[in-house]
Protein backbone atom coordinates (compact mmCIF):
# COMPACT_ATOMS: atom_id res chain seq x y z
CA UNK A 1 0.00 0.00 0.00
CA UNK A 2 0.95 3.56 -0.32
CA UNK A 3 1.03 6.32 2.03
CA UNK A 4 -2.25 6.92 0.91
CA UNK A 5 -3.85 3.79 1.21
CA UNK A 6 -3.84 2.82 -2.37
CA UNK A 7 -1.82 -0.52 -3.60
CA UNK A 8 1.14 -0.13 -5.78
CA UNK A 9 -0.78 -2.22 -8.62
CA UNK A 10 -3.13 0.46 -8.40
CA UNK A 11 -1.22 3.24 -8.55
CA UNK A 12 1.24 2.21 -11.35
CA UNK A 13 -1.96 1.78 -13.68
CA UNK A 14 -3.02 -1.91 -12.97
CA UNK A 15 -2.07 -4.53 -15.27
CA UNK A 16 -1.06 -2.71 -18.23
CA UNK A 17 1.70 -1.08 -16.40
CA UNK A 18 2.92 -4.47 -15.65
CA UNK A 19 2.61 -5.93 -18.96
CA UNK A 20 4.76 -2.49 -20.67
CA UNK A 21 7.16 -3.05 -17.57
CA UNK A 22 7.66 -6.36 -19.04
CA UNK A 23 7.65 -5.59 -22.13
CA UNK A 24 10.26 -3.46 -21.72
CA UNK A 25 12.72 -5.17 -19.47
CA UNK A 26 12.45 -8.24 -21.80
CA UNK A 27 13.52 -6.11 -24.35
CA UNK A 28 16.47 -5.00 -22.55
CA UNK A 29 17.24 -8.82 -21.63
CA UNK A 30 17.08 -9.81 -25.76
CA UNK A 31 19.88 -7.97 -26.36
CA UNK A 32 22.29 -8.22 -23.08
CA UNK A 33 25.23 -10.67 -23.73
CA UNK A 34 24.88 -11.34 -19.73
CA UNK A 35 20.90 -12.34 -19.60
CA UNK A 36 20.07 -13.69 -22.60
CA UNK A 37 21.63 -17.11 -21.70
CA UNK A 38 19.35 -17.37 -18.67
CA UNK A 39 16.55 -17.35 -20.72
CA UNK A 40 14.69 -19.88 -23.22
CA UNK A 41 14.80 -18.82 -26.74
CA UNK A 42 10.80 -18.44 -26.53
CA UNK A 43 10.33 -15.45 -23.80
CA UNK A 44 6.39 -16.06 -23.95
CA UNK A 45 6.36 -17.87 -20.68
CA UNK A 46 8.71 -16.06 -18.98
CA UNK A 47 7.19 -12.83 -19.66
CA UNK A 48 3.59 -14.25 -18.75
CA UNK A 49 5.15 -15.58 -15.49
CA UNK A 50 6.77 -12.28 -14.67
CA UNK A 51 3.68 -10.37 -15.21
CA UNK A 52 1.74 -12.60 -13.35
CA UNK A 53 4.19 -12.64 -10.47
CA UNK A 54 4.16 -8.34 -10.45
CA UNK A 55 0.54 -8.20 -10.60
CA UNK A 56 -0.07 -10.21 -7.65
CA UNK A 57 2.91 -9.18 -5.64
CA UNK A 58 1.99 -5.44 -6.03
CA UNK A 59 -1.54 -6.49 -5.31
CA UNK A 60 -3.63 -7.40 -7.82
CA UNK A 61 -5.35 -10.57 -9.06
CA UNK A 62 -3.99 -13.73 -7.28
CA UNK A 63 -3.30 -15.32 -10.70
CA UNK A 64 -0.05 -16.12 -10.37
CA UNK A 65 -0.54 -18.12 -7.28
CA UNK A 66 -3.34 -19.79 -8.26
CA UNK A 67 -1.95 -21.33 -11.35
CA UNK A 68 1.75 -21.88 -9.75
CA UNK A 69 1.50 -21.95 -6.44
CA UNK A 70 3.49 -20.15 -4.31
CA UNK A 71 6.27 -17.89 -6.36
CA UNK A 72 9.16 -19.55 -4.39
CA UNK A 73 11.80 -17.07 -6.10
CA UNK A 74 14.92 -18.99 -5.05
CA UNK A 75 13.27 -22.32 -5.77
CA UNK A 76 12.46 -21.81 -9.33
CA UNK A 77 15.76 -19.67 -10.43
CA UNK A 78 18.24 -22.05 -8.31
CA UNK A 79 18.75 -23.71 -11.56
CA UNK A 80 20.69 -20.82 -12.90
CA UNK A 81 24.01 -19.42 -12.19
CA UNK A 82 23.55 -15.95 -10.88
CA UNK A 83 26.52 -14.00 -9.99
CA UNK A 84 27.15 -10.68 -9.15
CA UNK A 85 27.47 -10.24 -13.42
CA UNK A 86 23.62 -11.83 -13.97
CA UNK A 87 21.98 -9.77 -10.82
CA UNK A 88 23.73 -6.45 -11.83
CA UNK A 89 22.13 -7.13 -15.38
CA UNK A 90 19.23 -8.13 -14.28
CA UNK A 91 18.63 -4.87 -11.98
CA UNK A 92 19.93 -2.82 -14.96
CA UNK A 93 17.20 -3.77 -17.44
CA UNK A 94 14.74 -3.67 -14.52
CA UNK A 95 15.04 -0.55 -12.98
CA UNK A 96 16.04 1.12 -16.30
CA UNK A 97 12.41 0.01 -17.55
CA UNK A 98 11.10 1.16 -14.38
CA UNK A 99 12.64 4.46 -15.05
CA UNK A 100 10.93 4.41 -18.56
CA UNK A 101 7.72 4.63 -17.13
CA UNK A 102 8.19 8.20 -15.63
CA UNK A 103 5.81 7.01 -12.54
CA UNK A 104 5.32 9.36 -9.59
CA UNK A 105 8.62 9.21 -7.28
CA UNK A 106 7.05 7.15 -4.30
CA UNK A 107 6.11 4.39 -6.43
CA UNK A 108 9.12 4.28 -9.04
CA UNK A 109 11.35 4.01 -5.59
CA UNK A 110 9.39 1.04 -3.99
CA UNK A 111 9.68 -0.93 -7.16
CA UNK A 112 13.26 -0.04 -7.02
CA UNK A 113 13.98 -0.74 -3.82
CA UNK A 114 11.59 -4.21 -3.83
CA UNK A 115 14.13 -5.67 -7.08
CA UNK A 116 16.98 -4.70 -5.88
CA UNK A 117 16.46 -6.38 -2.99
CA UNK A 118 14.95 -9.22 -5.14
CA UNK A 119 18.02 -9.33 -7.32
CA UNK A 120 20.45 -9.66 -4.09
CA UNK A 121 18.44 -12.65 -2.90
CA UNK A 122 18.74 -14.60 -6.39
CA UNK A 123 22.08 -14.46 -5.99
CA UNK A 124 23.64 -18.20 -5.83
CA UNK A 125 26.98 -18.30 -7.27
Amino acid sequence: MTDDGVTVYEAAGGSPFFVELVERFYARVECDPVLRPLYPDDLSASKAHLTGFLVQYWGGPTTYSDERGHPRLRMRHVRFGIGSAQRDAWYQAMSASVVEADLPIEIERRLLDYFAMAADHLVNS
